[in-house]
């Protein structure tokens, strides 16, 4: 369906040479083809391109705004400064307290920005579609996340400590065991990782479909449809400006849910007592 027409004209299809509208689906995310190095190990897709170029801005703009970083800052500077601090006040500090998080900022900073800078492109034009709206890089994420709290509660608390509170809290009856310890270890060690990536999947995905539905939509009520029924296309145009603004919302809110829930997760892997 893809190729590399769609990086400039991505909600440009709308229908087939019958001249009726066909609605997206999950084939907007499967079988993209090549674009570079196909058939080799370094094959890039859109999205994987999409992916590249999100997380390549990131780092310049974070570049720009540190390379030459003053005691008195500047524009660019104070704003990086902003979007650091907005993730350890609003979430590391407020979640793991300021000792605890000066730790782990780095890493949980990390997932912030990346989660932001890959949600994003589902907006921006020439884009338009979000790099965590295939299951690899939420997948990815979930991962260190996982691999992150593990390795706080092994390092904090030592292994001992961890799985006793992870597997067997204190204050429960023993027969209760048999049922609790099986559940928390679903819960804890597969329940977690796979919710944080399929959150984080399903909302992207979801979102990025709604707006191929109202612009492809928008597109083929102007340009195929005829009579009274080409005004319909001023209502999908309006719901397609609508559900943009919220998609930037999402955006934002998921990169703060997934950083906010690894957070939590580390704090309670240290934690003494559950």
């Amino acid at each position: 369906m893809y190729n590399a027409v769609n990086l400039l004209l991505p909600f440009a299809e709308t229908g087939e040479s019958d001249g009726a509208f066909h609605a997206p689906g999950i084939e907007e995310f499967l079988g993209l083809p090549a674009l570079f190095f196909a058939g080799t190990p370094f094959e890039i897709n859109r999205i994987i391109l999409v992916r590249l170029i999100a997380v390549a801005i990131m780092l310049l703009l974070f570049f720009l705004a540190f390379r030459k970083a003053k005691r008195v800052p500047g524009r660019g500077q104070s704003i990086g400064e902003m979007a650091i601090d907005f993730v350890k006040v609003q979430i590391v500090d407020q979640v793991l307290g300021e000792k605890l998080g000066h730790k782990y900022l780095p890493l949980l900073a990390s997932i912030f920005f990346v989660v932001i800078a890959t949600n994003i492109t589902g907006i921006i034009p020439g884009l338009n579609i979000a790099g965590t709206a295939t299951i690899a890089l939420p997948l990815l994420l979930g991962v260190v996340a996982y691999v992150t709290f593990i390795y706080a509660g092994f390092r904090e608390v030592g292994p001992k400590t961890f799985f006793k509170n992870a597997l067997v809290p204190s204050g429960v009856p023993v027969l209760v065991y048999l049922i609790l310890t099986p559940v928390e270890f679903i819960n804890i060690f597969i329940v977690r990782p796979v919710s944080l990536a399929l959150r984080l999947l399903l909302n992207m995905m979801v979102g990025h479909l709604l707006l191929v539905l109202c612009f492809s939509a928008t597109h083929f009520f102007f340009f195929t449809a005829d009579g009274w029924f080409s005004l319909f296309g001023v209502g999908t145009l309006l719901g397609g400006f609508i559900f943009t603004l919220v998609e930037l919302a999402v955006a934002v809110l998921q990169a703060y849910i997934f950083t906010l829930l690894t957070s939590v997760y580390i704090q309670q892997s240290v934690a003494e007592e559950h």
